[in-house]
């Protein structure tokens, strides 16, 4: 057996810690199974005095990354500190110049600067590896890199923040609103005490973005993505979905088209009976679309020490074994430019909540407008009035709920349509649009 791998983690939180435990535990199977020992001989993190589970006492210690990167005997150096730049981006740097490979969890790293790190490692015979920043627990970036090389991919989709796909289960699953959700989901650990990044699309665009570029062979575009999260939607539309056969999942589309590609994050409206509306919780989803293979989805964990933790060290089992996959799948110098599609035919139609004056004419001016838009309309179900709403205080200023699901349009026609409802007057506040995505 060859000599063994020294490795050295940067980043002791959650991940970090489960990296060291994980490599201890079973470190004797994966040397077994990769061909070479693999050890960890340095860290760095900024209190060495923290409880992580495991001894310190035997490894070398480094407040900053970056010394790290650059000094200690080395071959493999672990980024877990996050960040899109700082001493995330620059002990990367410092390691990959050096010849030293890389793996790292950092999605926003590698959406900011992905294909830069792609041909610094490739210029000096370095291995960048990073299973664990897109889905977690997923293989899916072996999956694109590796398994589906031989086949031409149309689509990949899937829900990639578990936070979104949490809240979104309970509103549904009990019948509670989204700000109570996410308090809640903030009270077990799954969301951050600010959720921004995660509620409003950010975190599931920086990984669609790096699939989008697995995919396709595409510089990696995260500035060109349709971002919409979760905010706006109500128990209303949850109820509705559900009446309708359908379910609401925030979705990262990445789709090739006859004027490019088209990359969006927001939420979607999925048939009860695809495979991603059965997703549910904390779990995460990818699917792909495949010439040859077809559909295939894979599910499991999405975040979580552990589970991240074990797409790092699989990473770290492909450096051990010898093998060299191009960063993006092919080689950086050969990746093309990002042509973002043009607005186009959406394919599932749209589902529309109005909440309409009960005046005369309302329905009229609205079925007018949509038909001056070239819109045609599937179904239109009128909603009871709330409940709240006692029969005596309801009159033609009280507005009521009206579901609109239409046939295939495009963007552009249903935002002008519902401009010129708006300016009309007859509807009460602004109108809720969740696509509605044809899934297998």
């Amino acid at each position: 057996m060859s000599e063994a791998l020294k490795v050295g983690v940067a980043g002791l939180g959650t991940v970090g810690a489960a990296v060291v435990q994980l490599l201890s535990k079973n470190g004797g199977q994966l040397a077994r199974k990769s061909g070479r020992a693999v050890t960890v001989t340095a860290v760095s993190a900024r209190d060495k005095s923290r409880d992580r589970g495991f001894d310190v006492s035997g490894l070398d210690w480094y407040t900053d990354p970056v010394e790290m990167a650059t000094s200690a005997d080395i071959d493999i150096f672990v980024e877990l500190i996050g960040g899109d730049s700082g001493p995330a981006e620059d002990s990367v740097r410092a390691a990959l110049k050096r010849g030293v490979h890389v793996v790292t969890a950092n999605k926003a790293l590698l959406a900011r600067h992905g294909v830069d790190l792609a041909g610094l490692a490739e210029d000096n015979d370095a291995c960048l590896n990073y299973e664990a920043a897109v889905a977690g627990g997923i293989p899916i970036v072996k999956t694109l890199r590796e398994s589906m090389a031989g086949n031409d991919i149309s689509r990949v989709y899937g829900i990639l923040n578990g936070t979104c796909n949490y809240i979104l289960t309970r509103m549904e699953a009990d019948g509670i609103s989204f700000e109570d959700c996410l308090a809640d989901a903030q009270r077990l650990g799954y969301a951050e005490a600010d959720p921004t990044f995660d509620i409003e699309g950010n975190d599931t665009a920086h990984k669609l973005a790096i699939l989008t570029s697995l995919a396709f062979g595409t510089k990696i575009a995260d500035e060109d993505i349709y971002l919409e999260g979760i905010t706006s939607i109500t128990t209303a539309d949850i109820q509705a979905a559900d009446e309708l056969g359908f379910r609401i999942k925030l979705l990262g589309v990445a789709q090739r088209t006859d004027t490019g590609i088209e990359q969006r994050v927001h939420p979607t409206m999925v048939p009860k009976t695809s495979a991603i509306a059965r997703i549910d919780g904390v779990l995460n989803a990818v699917a792909v679309d495949g010439d040859f293979v077809g559909e295939i989805v894979l599910v499991g964990p999405g975040a979580g020490g552990n589970a991240t933790a074990s797409s790092v060290v699989a990473d770290i089992a492909d450096i051990a074994r010898g093998d060299a996959t191009p960063v993006l799948g092919m080689p950086a110098s050969d990746l093309k430019d990002y042509v973002r599609a043009r607005m186009r035919l959406h394919e599932g139609g749209y589902y529309i909540r109005l909440s309409v004056y009960d005046r005369p004419g309302a329905f009229a001016e609205i079925a007018q407008s949509m038909g001056a838009a070239g819109i045609s309309l599937e179904s239109i179900v009128q909603k009871r009035h709330p409940e709240e709403i006692p029969p005596a205080k309801r009159d033609a200023e009280t507005p009521q709920p009206v579901i609109l699901i239409t046939y295939e349009t495009t963007e552009v026609a249903i935002k002008e349509a519902l401009d010129v409802i708006m300016s009309k007057g007859v509807v009460a506040e602004k109108p809720q649009m969740i696509r509605i995505e044809k899934l297998n």
